[in-house]
């Protein structure tokens, strides 16, 4: 091959960061496969990833727009909590599950609201403001449902990320993996399509040289922080269908695994990189990884450890591929 092709190829995949974890994602599913023939490799298991991946690829949509800002978001977690809480108490109170599901995106939004204003007005790292958040918003969950699950009449809400009956298999997924497609497809043509998303680019790469453009930086944080955590709402949704009820105390450590999805898939904590379609195959990563760990019936700390090194080894070439490009 010639040195032109080599340089080429390596500018191709420099530019698509979700290659690499792609091709991990692809090579584990065979090791697992070949380790686990009997359980694995069944098309029933593959749908229960990929149901099972839904919560946190929802919310790694919204903090890969945060990531590419610049920012994070520690807040994730406890704003998926109380939107369960949300829209289980609205169910109860006699509210319909699409008015009871909106509530709950909405007051997500707020608290996206807060931080965005706290990060913009106070000019506080977003690490701090969003590792209080994550207190307060945990917090409200905790005491809007009186520190216990909020049970909740059966709606469609229930079945929303639930496995297909045998007379809905036409669908081959459930719709709430579909939501979670479209909204990836909407979040991406967001960011490559429309001036907003050269905002956020731009803000992520040099905020100081986005003021002097002209860019209303504080306007694009904020609305950055709503987006996602409104996505985080969203999150929640799927989240309250996985479980029937609002419970306070859910979604602990989320966030970690919502950040480690974005960086697995080629986002950048220094901003102005990222990748949607990078965070969905991190995000897929360690639900396969989980999946197969317990298949082969390890232990949850052996595959938070396997976990947290793949996480370093994806951050590690994330630094070696800038190197190599020279940035």
């Amino acid at each position: 091959m010639s040195t032109d092709a080599t340089h080429a190829i390596a500018r191709w995949l420099s530019r698509n960061s979700w290659v690499g974890p792609f091709v991990a994602l692809v090579v584990l599913y065979a090791v697992f496969a070949m380790l686990v023939p009997d359980t694995f490799p069944t098309a029933g298991n593959l749908r229960t990833m990929v149901r099972q991946t839904t919560v946190v690829g929802i919310a790694a949509l919204g903090m890969t727009m945060v990531v590419i800002l610049g920012g994070i978001d520690l807040s994730v977690g406890s704003t998926v909590a109380l939107a369960t809480v949300v829209i289980a108490y609205l169910l109860q109170a006699g509210a319909g599950p699409l008015a009871a599901a909106l509530g709950g995106v909405i007051i997500a939004a707020a608290c996206g609201l807060f931080n965005g204003v706290l990060i913009t007005s106070l000019r506080v790292m977003p690490f701090i403001v969003t590792l209080g958040a994550m207190g307060i918003i945990r917090g409200a969950a905790k005491g809007l449902a009186h520190e216990q699950k909020i049970d909740a009449p059966v709606t469609w809400l229930n079945n929303l990320i639930a496995e297909l009956p045998a007379g809905s298999r036409w669908q081959i997924l459930p719709a709430g993996v579909w939501l979670l497609v479209i909204l990836a497809l909407l979040v991406s043509a967001l960011l490559h399509y429309t001036r907003f998303g050269r905002h956020i680019f731009a803000v992520g790469s040099n905020e100081q040289t986005a003021r002097l453009c002209g860019i209303n930086v504080p306007g694009v944080k904020i609305a950055v922080y709503v987006i996602a955590s409104a996505l985080a709402g969203v999150a929640g949704i799927m989240q309250f269908s996985r479980l029937t009820v609002g419970d306070p105390t859910v979604a602990s450590g989320l966030e970690l695994d919502v950040i480690a999805a974005v960086v697995i898939g080629g986002g950048t904590l220094a901003g102005g990189e990222g990748s949607i379609l990078g965070a969905i195959v991190g995000a897929m990563l360690m639900t396969e990884i989980k999946t197969g760990g317990t298949h082969l019936g390890l232990s949850n700390w052996v595959q938070e450890i396997i976990t947290g090194v793949i996480i370093i080894v994806a951050v590690a070439l994330d630094r070696l591929r800038h190197r190599r490009a020279g940035t």
